[in-house]
């Protein structure tokens, strides 16, 4: 390869036949870019089993329904079960000094 390199006399080409050098370089190196590509990619299936099945979705785990605890006195209707963010509703009554046990739905039933 780099014996052609040496010997080849660009100077005295023209340009027809350098611009036919060129799309033959091109050709070859796409052919060995895919080739070479293709190898990688058989590689890398055969080290990542699940990746030749595509992506598969993940099963969720069925949760129990979440009773809620938690009431807005001024709207039954909202309710929050303890999870995750508290509801504006909430919010809004704590900053008023309230506590949150005093929503709990359990107290509402007494």
């Amino acid at each position: 390869m780099g014996t052609f390199m040496k010997n080849a006399d660009f100077d005295g080409m023209t340009t027809d036949d350098l611009w036919a050098l060129l799309l033959a370089i091109t050709k070859s190196l796409s052919e060995k870019i895919i080739a070479e590509k293709n190898l990688v990619e058989r590689r890398l299936s055969a080290l990542k089993p699940a990746a030749r099945s595509g992506p598969r979705a993940r099963e969720r785990r069925a949760y129990p329904p979440v009773l809620p605890k938690f009431f807005n006195p001024e709207d039954p209707s909202q309710t929050w079960a303890g999870r995750g963010k508290q509801p504006r509703w909430l919010m809004e009554k704590l900053r008023s000094g309230r506590h949150v046990d005093d929503f709990r739905v359990h107290q509402a039933a007494q």
